[in-house]
């Protein structure tokens, strides 16, 4: 038989290669586990070896996951979950009397009283019943129906499943989707992988990574020319600027969405991380419906939380979940179908976002401790927050706008001429050079800003402020230190 053919077909090679493979993963680009990740873990990996380093440890300060910071679970949410994972807890003394009862709540929602059964597609409905007063709750008694909530695996997978209904069409009908500059590289990949058209609208850098109407509208007219906007992502608080919208500016965008006929997607995570004097969380919805029924009753709306940020920074368990308003009834149907393909979110995490939206209530025996590591977990990232600030502000050639909210800092930086040159020699954006050269001296990972999206000739990078404070501060310093050696070496 001659070489390569198999019962009489011909097997040239491998039947999938780059050449042959989906082209849009290809253009797939994910900045925060990017390049400067992957040579983190390596060094990692040589120090372990025992290769000499200026340094002992590679310092993660590329992602916001907060428990591998060294942040503390909340007692209270890991109690409940360790009782649904082994209810023969439920026995045990040590356990407070609150904790049980959710416990066997969750237990009575799950296929044989377990959470290792599968749950309904769209979630466990007494989550998504707790989901939804949760809301009520926070927007001051505005109505949430648990069936307009749908639980996911994290916020990302359902932001993803919204993009993939949104997008259709070809050439100039190709769906355009607006997202801002800097963005979180999940839009920007999502949006390579469905083939979507990316929309840059522009934060304002000088007024603290503000967004106003007349760069969104710069941003649509543009767009229009070659394709057909259809969505306008939010992200606030700010990810990666950690800015925190005014009211006012919601406002705007809702005006802007309902006059240009936009399907607005609010990616609001991080609500609960709120940290400058004068700044408040307003949620998408509750301000659409205090506008009146004729915004509350047209726009569009999905609104997105995960149980990753805030004061639980329980990343690992993938817990989220999405409210939908005004969605049509045909396409909501849609929407379950497409959810259902998938079987269901991690029940685990489903779990954990039950007791995050129905937390002790102060009559329970948990309530004051549970209130006690909330508080200094917010309040301990709101000092780090100003200390980031301050500190960056303090060396020359790194400007830094408040971190008003979120977990990241993303500080412009101003790089000699020399550098530049260098970097584009290289094939290289001049930040990610930085970035680099900056892992390599000191052991610390930051994303370069080009990974986000930034105004040309702008240079950044994107830090979480998660370290514990004494960590942090040595962070701070060093990167300090080094920005003042990088600019001597080129300038």
């Amino acid at each position: 038989m001659p070489r390569g053919e198999v019962n009489g077909a011909a097997h040239p090679g491998k039947v999938l290669t780059l050449d042959t493979m989906n082209p849009n993963v290809k253009r797939v680009e994910y900045a925060v586990r990017g390049p400067i990740v992957q040579r983190a873990l390596q060094i990692e990996k040589e120090l372990k070896e025992g290769v000499k380093k200026p340094f002992t440890e590679v310092i993660k300060a590329n992602i916001g996951d907060a428990h591998a910071m060294g942040q503390k679970p909340i007692t209270f949410l890991r109690q409940v979950l360790a009782l649904c994972c082994y209810p023969e807890l439920l026995k045990d003394d040590r356990f407070p009397e609150d904790a049980k009862k959710r416990a066997e709540r969750i237990l009575h929602a799950c296929g044989g009283q377990s959470i290792g059964a599968y749950s309904a597609s769209q979630g466990i409905e007494c989550i998504r019943q707790d989901v939804a007063r949760y809301i009520e709750r926070r927007d001051g008694g505005i109505a949430s129906s648990p069936d307009d909530i749908y639980l996911s695996t994290g916020a990302s997978d359902a932001i993803v499943t919204m993009l993939k209904l949104l997008v259709c069409g070809e050439g100039h009908g190709r769906t355009g989707v607006m997202i801002s500059i800097p963005q979180y590289p999940l839009y920007s990949a999502a949006l390579a992988e469905l083939g979507a058209v990316q929309i840059n609208y522009y934060l304002d850098e000088e007024k603290a990574w503000g967004l106003n109407s007349a760069e969104l509208k710069r941003a649509l007219t543009a767009a229009r020319q070659h394709c057909n906007p259809r969505a306008l992502c939010i992200i606030n608080p700010g990810n990666p600027t950690g800015q925190v919208q005014s009211r006012q500016c919601i406002e705007d965008v809702i005006r802007f969405a309902k006059e240009e006929s936009l399907f607005l997607m609010a990616d609001e995570v991080y609500q609960d991380n709120v940290y400058a004097d004068g700044c408040a969380f307003h949620s998408f919805k509750k301000v659409l419906f205090e506008m009146g029924p004729e915004y509350s009753s047209t726009v569009e709306l999905a609104s997105f939380h995960s149980t990753s940020k805030c004061y639980m920074g329980e990343c690992g368990f993938r817990g989220g979940y999405m409210e939908v308003i005004n969605l049509d009834a045909e396409v909501k149907a849609q929407l379950t179908k497409l959810v259902s393909v998938r079987l269901c979110p991690p029940v685990s995490g489903q779990a954990l976002l039950d007791v995050v939206v129905n937390h002790p209530q102060p009559d329970e025996p948990s309530y004051a401790e549970f209130m006690k590591e909330r508080t200094a977990v917010l309040a301990d990232l709101a000092e780090k927050a100003k200390l980031t600030e301050q500190t960056f502000n303090k060396v020359p050639g790194i400007c830094c706008n408040p971190v008003q909210g979120a977990m990241y800092t993303f500080p412009r930086i101003t790089l000699p001429q020399k550098a530049i040159d260098q970097a584009k020699e290289r094939g290289q954006q001049p930040d990610m050079l930085y970035c680099m050269k900056l892992l390599e001296e000191t052991g610390i990972c930051l994303v370069p800003g080009s990974g986000f999206g930034q105004r040309d000739g702008t240079y950044h990078f994107r830090m979480t402020i998660l370290p514990p404070t004494d960590k942090l501060k040595v962070v701070l310093q060093k990167i300090g230190e080094f920005h003042q050696r990088f600019t001597l070496e080129y300038s």
